[in-house]
């Protein structure tokens, strides 16, 4: 349903950082990994990221 409206390379680069985003911030939580700011700061890029490709393509 996701690439209905999106270009199947866009989805794929959201649907993947969506899970890299989602893989980091569960390892900081779930595993004690270390949550430094820089780690933080370029997750929150990949975020940043996401959401220009989808205002890019609407």
């Amino acid at each position: 349903m996701a690439l209905r409206q999106l270009p199947a390379g866009t989805g794929y680069a959201v649907w993947v950082g969506i899970g890299a985003v989602g893989v980091a911030v569960a390892g900081v939580f779930l595993l004690g990994e270390p949550a430094g700011a820089a780690r933080m700061a370029f997750l929150a890029v990949i975020v940043v990221g996401i959401i220009g490709l989808r205002i890019v393509e609407s």
